[in-house]
């Protein structure tokens, strides 16, 4: 059994013991779990370097992760279901995605109830660290787990290291959000190459080694360090750069994607077992099903879980019965890579890596032939799947491969067992109010998109729950075709809004390419990789405002007071000025009256050619009267909950009366510096 023991460290009540309608009140527990896996066993067989971890007597190899679980205090009331997180970066956020708990993002806080959805609804909730570079710091949940070696000792090799610094500094750290570096292995290494590009697809430049060296400033001092890399001249604002050096630690990383699967087994699976606090008890009644959520960095994990086909245990049971990866495009990563680096995101790493449909396709350009769920498929039954997106990964450059031939000529329909939705005119996170330009070290030329898609991920998991416990078929996939002339070329939406004032085109244009890292899955044999041609790059057809046509809209687009966007540029005090700002989108507001309009020229002096919020509805009561209309037809399709349509008619009441009354952020645009709000 992978796992042996699961040690209880602090139990307590959850938000001071508040009552969940008739769930009753909930705990949190918080402790320790800790795994034996064996390296030989099939179901452990996709791991890298797993025959390379140090074992035990047994011959078994010994990790262990932090956990946190959330259940009702009488189990007799929950739902018998697991809702499982897969934490972003050791932080659980599905509080803040599901429940609108604002403050539940913070590991240091308490977590915030926010609504109480999940908990009204009776959910299990449960969280494991598995990012084994997330630092041990209160609130996050971590992984240790053991560094891959052969006889001869460590395993060395050469890592990549880029970063895009927001304000010129002399000193970077080897690593992404301040999560543990790879150390370089030799500090006079002259095998090392840093190179620098002004943008994501410009010709690397190298920076001669002599310029630069492995170490950091300490009281103004150079200080030889191997975990900082300092350029005297400084790195600029803007810029991106990548180190390549060697290094001599090698954690096995995927075995987090064995934490996340033997947890929930054990306590969906193991019955018996008088640890499992959701087996245990005279009230105890286990655990029917299991689903599993991942946003963002935790939606590309569950899109490595799923092509690697770890959907079932040592034991070949059963681990989820539905999931929802989210905001993950059509991207994977370095879950299960030697020297992997779970955080960035840069265009040149196997987050790109082919294939991207969940059915299996052959690329003609370089011959090869998969499919996401290739694997899953071929163990038999398959859990149910929402694949969901934002604008922000369309203009990322991936998000339309996931429903695309790689040649971007026609649409490819997904398996039974899938929906794919798009959640238009939205940005990868959840939209909020006030509009506002900065945020920590971003700072973006249009404000930041206001539409909060919160409503439509609760009726996700309401109808991927009703597909798997009463085979309730959920709402099509709603997305851009080619077929109807939905999925179109960036530059075409780019003409739309050439014409707003005040819009800002990205430039240049994101898109991703075919790459090499060498022929061992898991390995990077080749750094950098070989680039090969550009995939399409496929976003949602506009209407004359700029808003999406194609995928799920929530009345912020079909019902509109201002052009929502998927993406943002730079702000020129950031460096990179224009340049793609992955994930932040925008928000541009219609003018309050017909007079303000006529008067909003750009520097080419052409009006707004969209009607102003005064021209397009007579008053605030016509406004939430089609807010109304168009919040029901989503009900009535199945994309929005009943009990919802009250929150949206809330937030269209808080935009109309800001932007009709012209309490709008007007960016500057002159070269403030990174940050400044």
């Amino acid at each position: 059994m992978p796992v042996v023991s699961l040690d209880i460290h602090n139990r307590q009540p959850f938000a001071q013991g508040a009552v969940f309608g008739g769930v009753g009140a909930y705990q949190q527990l918080d402790g320790r779990v800790h795994f034996s896996v064996d390296p030989k066993a099939p179901a452990n067989s996709p791991i890298t370097d797993i025959d390379l971890a140090p074992t035990d007597a047994h011959g078994r190899v010994n990790f262990s992760a932090d956990f946190r679980i959330l259940q009702p205090v009488d189990p007799l009331l929950g739902n018998r279901k697991i809702f499982y997180e897969v934490v972003n970066r050791g932080n659980p956020t599905v509080l803040r995605q599901f429940n609108d708990a604002e403050d539940s993002a913070h590991p240091t806080g308490p977590m915030e109830p926010g609504n109480g959805f999940l908990m009204r609804m009776g959910y299990t909730l449960v969280w494991c660290g598995w990012q084994h570079d997330v630092p041990h710091s209160p609130g996050r949940l971590t992984i240790d787990v053991p560094e891959a070696r052969t006889a001869q000792g460590p395993v060395t090799g050469n890592i990549a290291v880029t970063f895009q610094p927001s304000a010129t500094t002399q000193v970077s750290e080897l690593s992404d959000r301040l999560h543990r570096p790879y150390p370089a292995n030799n500090l006079e290494d002259w095998n090392s190459v840093l190179t620098v590009r002004d943008d994501d697809y410009a010709p690397a430049v190298t920076i001669p080694r002599n310029q630069w060296s492995f170490g950091r400033l300490e009281s103004g001092k150079f200080v030889p360090d191997a975990s900082h890399i300092y350029l005297a001249q400084g790195f600029q604002a803007g810029k991106i750069y990548q180190v390549i050096y060697a290094t001599s630690t090698a954690p096995v990383v995927g075995l987090g994607l064995l934490a996340t699967r033997d947890l929930v087994s054990f306590l969906r699976h193991e019955t018996g077992d008088d640890s499992n606090p959701c087996a245990s008890g005279p009230r105890a009644h286990g655990i029917d099903r299991a689903y599993a959520f991942g946003r963002s960095q935790s939606g590309r994990f569950l899109r490595v879980f799923l092509y690697h086909a770890l959907n079932r245990d040592e034991q070949d049971s059963t681990v989820f019965d539905g999931l929802i990866p989210m905001v993950a495009g059509g991207r994977r990563g370095q879950f299960n890579y030697r020297f992997g680096q779970p955080s960035p995101h840069s265009s040149y790493s196997v987050n790109n890596l082919f294939p991207f449909t969940d059915v299996e396709q052959t690329d003609p350009e370089t011959g090869a032939t998969g499919g996401l769920l290739s694997r899953l498929a071929s163990q038999g039954d398959m859990p149910k799947i929402f694949f969901i997106n934002t604008s922000a990964e369309y203009w990322g450059g991936h998000a339309a491969l996931i429903h695309t031939d790689v040649d971007g000529a026609k649409d490819v329909t997904p398996l039974d067992n899938v929906r794919i939705y798009h959640y238009a005119g939205t940005q990868h996170g959840p939209g909020v109010l006030p509009l506002k330009d900065t945020e920590g070290e971003n700072r973006t030329s249009h404000s930041f998109n206001t539409v909060d898609y919160r409503p439509l991920l609760r009726a996700a998991l309401t109808s991927l729950d009703r597909w798997v416990t009463q085979d309730e078929p959920p709402a099509p996939s709603q997305h851009p075709r080619i077929d109807d002339g939905t999925a179109v070329a960036q530059e075409s939406v780019g003409k739309v809004f050439q014409s707003i004032p005040g819009a800002h085109l990205i430039s240049p244009l994101p898109h991703n390419s075919r790459l090499d890292f060498g022929p061992v899955e898991g390995i990077f044999g080749l750094l950098p990789p070989k680039v090969g041609k550009p995939y399409p790059n496929l976003v949602s057809a506009v209407d004359p405002d700029g808003n999406e046509l194609r995928g799920i809209r929530l009345p912020d687009l079909s019902v509109p007071l201002a052009t929502h966007a998927g993406w943002n540029v730079r702000h020129p005090g950031m460096g990179a000025a224009g340049q793609f700002i992955k994930q932040i989108g925008s928000t541009i507001p219609f003018s309050a009256t017909q007079r303000e309009r006529q008067a909003a020229n750009d520097s080419r002096l052409s009006s707004d050619p969209r009607l102003s919020i005064e021209e397009r509805y007579a008053s605030k009561e016509e406004y939430l009267a089609q807010v109304a209309v168009a919040a029901q037809d989503l009900v009535d399709q199945g994309y929005l909950l009943a009990e919802d349509l009250a929150t949206v008619s809330r937030h269209a009441a808080q935009r109309y009366d800001l932007f009709s009354k012209g309490g709008l952020l007007t960016p500057s645009l002159e070269g403030a510096p990174a940050g400044d709000g």
